[in-house]
């Protein structure tokens, strides 16, 4: 089995290009790559498009900053793809002035379009948002007398997702609660870097216990400890 590269967060942010869509994973930051996160604010590519279940905390009365909301401050972005910001008052803020397109997608359809765009399928029919301001703008669609949206796949240039445990090969074990939006954001992006807490040998992994199947993983950055 060939093994994956096992990069520096620095030299994984230097793979992320200004106008990139990328997609994050977490769920408030955890199961977020909080190391590549930093890294990739240091690098400061801009223009970005970021999917996200969410865009993590910040209050800027206290300082409290965890996951994605290091790019949001940084101003890294020109459109966010997500499904929750009532947490990050600079996400907030840059929505009301009309500095960032903030896109508010109901969560369960956003990981049903990341999911589509893994699997390749062309969209998703939903019942949700039919009679809202979601639908504007949407192909609605009839079938056995009920109204569904149209809801096409998302797809990412890049995806930085967070594991527990990986091997050399590049086999993903999630802790808990963090599966969230790691698995399906894994197999939606055309280049996928996963930071690990533990990187052991191929073969130390039971094939039982793998979440996301090497196959899918490109670059391996091993996590450090450092403050959400």
């Amino acid at each position: 089995m060939i093994q994956k590269p096992v990069v520096s967060a620095q030299e994984a942010a230097a793979k992320v290009k200004e106008g990139d869509t990328i997609m994050v994973a977490g769920f408030l930051g955890c199961g977020s790559p909080h190391t590549v996160i930093k890294a990739l604010k240091a690098a400061a590519p801009k223009q970005m498009t970021l999917v996200c279940n969410d865009t993590a905390i910040y209050d800027p009365k206290t300082g409290n900053i965890s996951g994605v909301a290091h790019l949001v401050v940084a101003k890294l972005l020109k459109k966010i793809i997500t499904s929750h910001i009532g947490l990050n008052q600079e996400s907030q803020r840059q929505m009301n002035e009309g500095e960032t397109q903030i896109e508010l997608v109901p969560q369960g359809t956003l990981a049903e379009q990341i999911r589509a765009g893994g699997a390749g399928l062309g969209g998703i029919l939903t019942p949700t948002g039919v009679g809202t301001e979601v639908e504007q703008g949407k192909q609605v669609i009839d079938i056995g007398g009920r109204s569904y949206l149209l809801e096409l796949p998302l797809r990412a240039n890049v995806a930085l997702i967070k594991a527990k445990t990986a091997d050399r090969a590049g086999n993903l074990i999630y802790s808990a609660t963090a599966r969230n939006f790691n698995p399906i954001m894994a197999a939606a992006a055309d280049l996928v870097i996963a930071e690990a807490e533990e990187i052991v040998g191929i073969g130390e992994l039971d094939p039982n216990a793998i979440h996301t199947p090497s196959i899918f993983v490109d670059f391996l950055v091993k996590a450090e400890n450092t403050d959400a």
